[in-house]
């Protein structure tokens, strides 16, 4: 391989490092839910306080690390600990314990009913006796859309890469999730692997394809060993491999670790990922439906859209329909954090509103007052708390002036410095961009640098902020331009005189 292409990649993917740490290397989480629960008072503390161990402790400041019900979060290798708590990280440092886990049962409710132990693989194992056409059609009467932000039609995306003549085909997972305040794929993968992987067999199945890929962010090892346990159990049960179920289809998954990147989420970035390239995003058209991964048709879908595949084909379009709120279909794997008092994951039904919601996760923390809401997570939109009879339904948030996204609810309570808070989500695109387009690069560090320059967002700098979006928004090859200063800008809309400074 020649000496460039290494540079290349070496230089460019975050979990790569050119020499090695000094120390043993404790990440800190930066971004918006640990930002909300003290992430930079908890690390300058931790700093002091680690300054005097003889062994050298390297502390680096990294974006979202996918536990935000735990915030402030921090990672020792593969353990999480809360940065807030030193007693805590000094006995893992010191192998005397292991952390303490705050994470809260996940909600599944429904979900568990989509196949019950020991009977994995039903689903498959019966629609292999069926035409697999049959599959494409029941998702669209359904309805169902894609649960990773972009919320294209299921059915349709499975119908098209069916209908593309060349071959091979692949299947894809998307379980990259890193956007701040999204956790409930990893979630998922935790306690449904099966789902997750029936739900891509089934879609080998339709399209005809023969080997399926999970592509996982690195800071998952926990979930990607059981999803690994569950492949493996598959194997035995003869769910994968070769001559599945005794039918002639064949079709295997394989894992495949994220070297890091929130770029990667999007679905080209992540293509040229797997062909062992930066993870910069691909123009399109062509879509990865007809050109994907090495230069194939490829169906890319998330975690949980496989999941919630699997149970429509397993009960029927007019199940998945009858479980929304009246005027709504289905249901969603919801991430929640913020100032919470249950913060976690939750399967609620489509239409449920964020009022609704917040109930459901015990309301405020004891003594605080909801200030805002981020309905999709970092990159939405943020609410005022007004609108807590908005429907959690991709239309209602879209006409509320915000977004479902992937299912990222993230509650703030009304004594934060909502300035602070933008600047917190800005910079973190900033920081994430792939920089492979001028605009994005460019415009996101410009925008920061205005706001961080004026300590106010009025006035000329609003003006400028402004110009700097819509420029991104036209320009940007993918949705993190796109969005980048969306966030900052609704803070200025909905909250004006706390942006105004002096």
């Amino acid at each position: 391989m020649p000496l460039h292409r290494l540079e290349s990649l070496s230089t460019y993917y975050t979990h790569f490092r050119r020499r090695p740490p000094a120390g043993r290397r404790l990440a800190v989480c930066r971004d918006l839910s640990c930002h909300l629960a003290g992430a930079e008072a908890a690390c300058e503390r931790l700093r002091a306080a680690l300054a005097e161990r003889d062994e050298a402790v390297e502390i680096e400041r990294v974006s979202c690390l996918g536990r935000c019900e735990q915030a402030p979060a921090a990672a020792l290798g593969e353990q999480i600990v809360r940065s807030d708590r030193i007693e805590d990280v000094v006995r893992v440092l010191d192998g005397q314990s292991e952390p303490v886990d705050d994470r809260p049962a996940a909600d599944w409710g429904e979900a568990k009913l989509y196949a019950g132990r020991g009977q994995h693989f039903s689903t498959l194992r019966a629609a292999l006796d069926a035409d697999p056409a049959e599959l494409a059609r029941v998702l669209e009467e359904a309805a169902l859309r894609g649960m990773g932000g972009a919320a294209f039609a299921t059915g349709r995306k499975w119908s098209l890469v069916a209908a593309e003549p060349a071959n091979p085909k692949f299947v894809i997972c998307n379980a990259d999730e890193s956007e701040p305040g999204t956790f409930k794929d990893r979630e998922i993968l935790r306690d449904l692997p099966h789902l997750v992987l029936e739900g891509m067999a089934l879609a080998g199945w339709a399209i005809g394809a023969e080997r399926g890929i999970v592509f996982i962010r690195h800071e998952y090892a926990p979930e990607r060993r059981a999803l690994e346990r569950a492949i493996a159990d598959a194997r035995v049960d003869a769910a994968l491999g070769q001559d599945v179920f005794g039918r002639g289809f064949h079709f295997d998954v394989e894992v495949f670790v994220s070297p890091g990147g929130y770029i990667l989420g999007e679905e080209t970035a992540l293509l040229e990922c797997l062909e062992d390239r930066r993870g910069e995003p691909r123009n399109k058209p062509p879509f990865p439906g007809t050109v994907g991964l090495f230069g194939q048709p490829t169906l890319i879908n998330n975690v949980e859209t496989f999941v919630h595949a699997t149970g429509i084909l397993a009960r029927g379009a007019p199940w998945w329909r009858g479980l929304g709120e009246p005027g709504h279909a289905g249901h969603k794997f919801i991430s929640v954090s913020g100032d919470v008092e249950r913060p976690g994951v939750y399967l609620v039904p489509f239409g449920t509103s964020i009022g609704g919601l917040l109930e459901r996760c015990g309301g405020m923390r004891a003594g605080r007052r909801l200030g805002a809401i981020a309905p999709g997570g970092a990159s939405s939109n943020f609410l005022p708390p007004d609108r807590l009879d908005v429907a959690l339904d991709f239309e209602t948030l879209q006409q509320a002036g915000s977004m479902l996204g992937s299912g990222a609810v993230i509650f703030l309570a009304d004594d934060h410095d909502l300035l602070e808070v933008g600047l917190n989500v800005a910079r973190f695109f900033r920081n994430e961009s792939c920089g492979k387009c001028v605009p994005c690069r460019v415009g996101s560090e410009k925008a920061v640098k205005l706001v961080e320059q004026a300590g106010v967002l009025s006035g000329k700098t609003l003006a400028r902020v402004s110009e700097l979006h819509a420029t991104l928004a036209r320009t940007s090859i993918c949705g993190l331009g796109q969005v980048a200063l969306a966030p900052l800008l609704s803070l200025a809309e909905h909250y004006p005189d706390l942006m105004r400074g002096e």
